[in-house]
């Protein structure tokens, strides 16, 4: 298995969807293995779409406290994860003087989609299947001890 990071934070603009279900997918694929935090350049409430969807597939985020990077109690991660332009921007600029490996993984915003309840549902479910696709392969699943 490749190397884990021992921190990442994922980044986006509000963290208010993209960041929080990323969080708390790699928080269920690798547990402790990995401490993992969430931020945004503003804060805003979590959004009760991301919420739902994430519900479908046994994740809670109804408790998530939104929060910016200036609200970060640690600032000291191995990798950031930025899922926005803005997001990008402001990982670049506050990592510019630590040891900090920063990527970025355009996800598109799911507020932007037109549609009925069942439209931006789908929308949402798209944006948490590309997260969670892009996060297996960039931190793959721990493999089973092999046998003697």
């Amino acid at each position: 298995m490749a190397r884990l990071p021992g921190s990442v934070l994922f980044a986006c603009t509000l963290n208010s969807i993209r960041s929080p279900m990323a969080a708390a997918l790699l928080r269920q694929l690798h547990g402790r293995r990995v401490f993992v935090d969430s931020a945004g350049v503003r804060s805003a409430p979590v959004d009760p779409f991301a919420v739902a969807v994430m519900a479908e597939i046994g994740i809670d985020l109804k408790n998530h406290q939104s929060k910016s990077f200036d609200e970060l109690e640690d600032t000291s991660f191995d990798l950031v994860i930025s899922l926005s332009p803005d997001a990008q921007h402001m990982a670049v600029e506050r990592t510019r003087s630590v040891a900090c490996d920063v990527e970025f993984w355009p996800v598109l915003d799911p507020t932007g989609m037109d549609g009925n309840r069942e439209e931006t549902l789908a929308a949402y479910r798209m944006v948490r299947e590309q997260l969670q696709k892009r996060i297996l392969e960039r931190f793959p699943p721990p493999q089973p001890a092999a046998e003697s």
